[in-house]
């Protein structure tokens, strides 16, 4: 029971890339989206994913599915100081 609490619980950010859907987990906000790039903030940092005909195939409060021609991820940390 312990273990299926901790998943059910888990608020890790995560990332998850297969044939050209893109899928991630633990977003806090949408910062910028259009075709050829989307921007989205976690709790660490920022999530830029550019390519082509990008789209959101599916939209939760803590998941988000995106398709198209994936070119590029870049994370950008945020610093903490």
């Amino acid at each position: 029971m312990s273990r299926l609490l901790d998943y059910i619980q888990d608020n890790t950010f995560k990332i998850t890339y297969f044939n050209s859907r893109l899928n991630v987990v633990n977003y806090t906000k949408i910062n910028y989206l259009e075709d050829s790039k989307i921007s989205l903030s976690y709790p660490q940092g920022i999530l830029v994913i550019k390519g082509k005909n990008l789209r959101i195939q599916k939209l939760l409060d803590d998941e988000i599915l995106v398709v198209g021609n994936i070119q590029n991820l870049e994370l950008k940390e945020i610093s903490h100081e």
